[in-house]
């Protein structure tokens, strides 16, 4: 995978995903913005690009954004999750999907509740079907963070059945500024997407400004490259 590959972020108008794109632009990649409404994409990345100097983010509407991208990550709401698969699975067959879709369930979203597929990733990948390369990732590092510039002391586990895959979604963790963790299988997804409503808790509980994240000790960071 190169700086040149196009990431389409479906909720790229939030938080998260607006977070991701203005990383990933600003280390080389096209960014196609996706939002239910193709008007409140392009203004979004028309901000944007205007912010940065750049012009290398688009916007369009979800089901546009996926049928140009070579690889599309999902970062909506959990109320949102099945509803956008529905929509682009017409367009994704072969390619990367990143489900950076956390299961809360309000309001107790600092309590882990587990969705009927094991995670919201190997649900997912049910909806998608097994031509689809299903990663899950994102889930703990905040979109303060993000925003905040800089390398980001976090890290960010990876998990998908496709190796390839998984490397190339560890490239782009890696090129947001956090550190990629190769965290194997698609099934171990449900440790990160639980990790969250943890990690909520924690904030709340100890009033973490700009949002509590993990580090995974004894890896060398040679080793995550």
């Amino acid at each position: 995978m190169t700086g040149r590959a196009t990431i389409a972020i479906l909720g790229g108008t939030g938080d998260l995903g607006s977070a991701l794109a203005k990383r990933w632009a600003a280390a080389g990649y096209r960014i196609v913005l996706g939002s239910r409404a193709k008007e409140k994409a392009e203004a979004a990345a028309k901000a944007m690009n205007d912010d940065t100097g750049s012009a290398s983010v688009t916007g369009d509407d979800n089901l546009g954004a996926a049928r140009t991208a070579d690889i599309v990550v999902i970062a909506v709401p959990y109320a949102n999750h099945d509803a956008i698969l529905n929509e682009i699975k017409p367009v994704v067959s072969g390619k990367i999907v990143v489900d950076a879709a956390v299961p809360l369930v309000p309001p107790k979203v600092s309590v882990v509740q587990l969705p009927p597929d094991g995670s919201a990733a190997q649900g997912a990948q049910r909806v998608l079907g097994d031509g689809v390369r299903v990663v899950s990732a994102f889930h703990n590092v905040a979109a303060a963070k993000l925003l905040a510039g800089g390398t980001i002391d976090c890290d960010v586990l990876v998990c998908g059945d496709d190796k390839a895959a998984r490397e190339s979604v560890i490239e782009l963790a890696n090129a947001a500024g956090t550190r990629g963790i190769d965290g194997g299988a698609l099934a171990n997804s449900v440790a990160a997407e639980a990790l969250t409503s943890v990690l909520i808790g924690i904030n709340r509980r100890y009033k973490v400004n700009g949002g509590a994240g993990i580090r995974i000790t004894g890896i060398p960071t040679a080793q995550t490259q």
